[in-house]
């Protein structure tokens, strides 16, 4: 039976439609299938490890029928969570991914260099953002409020763990993204020479 579509916790049954949400969504907002031919690779380093070590933190948008189009998930402590990847996620994805011998030559080994690199979510100049957070809806859920909707459940987690700011970092390319975090009272944290990254925080109140 479909029921309207809304926000819900996340699921461990929800683990295939986190990936492909993520795979959909991960150039600039829009499909990666050309520059990662495999479907695991981006949900690895950037879905399944939160919904592995954070569930709690992990919601998703229902389209009424079970299935998640939507998800926002992030940790609480980015310095634990970073302890937590090395020591528990990458023992479980290392097969399938190896560590390169040398520089990486294409997309997806430059994605592995990062899967193997989760120090870099250590930034000095966001500490006083401790948690980080990923966010991503189909496209035919854009633009209806649910993206909202997600990060005031995320914010409001948050805070009730006690947690006072939080911090992403999205591709400078990616405008519309830009503008959606803009409205939302993101502003920009100046760090050093941050390559095609922006970083991005806002406090945890419960103002959207």
């Amino acid at each position: 039976m479909t029921k309207p579509a809304g926000l819900r916790a996340y699921h461990p049954d929800d683990r295939e439609a986190l990936a492909d949400i993520c795979v959909r969504t991960a150039d600039n907002g829009g499909d990666s299938r050309h520059l990662y031919p495999d479907l695991d690779l981006m949900p690895s380093i950037f879905a399944a490890p939160y919904a592995y070590l954070e569930p709690d933190l992990t919601f998703v948008v229902d389209d009424g029928t079970g299935r998640a189009v939507g998800y926002i998930l992030g940790t609480a402590d980015t310095p634990q969570f970073v302890a937590a990847f090395r020591k528990q996620w990458l023992p479980l994805v290392e097969d399938r991914f190896p560590q390169l011998d040398g520089a990486p030559r294409t997309p997806g080994e430059e994605m592995i260099a990062l899967l193997h690199n989760p120090e870099r979510m250590i930034v000095p100049e966001v500490a006083a953002h401790p948690a980080h957070l990923h966010i991503d809806l189909l496209p035919a859920w854009q633009r209806k409020g649910y993206g909202r909707a997600l990060m005031r459940t995320f914010l409001a987690a948050l805070s009730a763990k006690g947690v006072g700011a939080v911090h992403l970092s999205m591709v400078t390319a990616n405008t519309p993204a830009r503008a959606f975090y803009d409205r939302l009272g993101f502003e920009e944290i100046d760090v050093p020479d941050p390559g095609p990254i922006t970083y991005l925080g806002r406090s945890t109140a419960p103002d959207l």
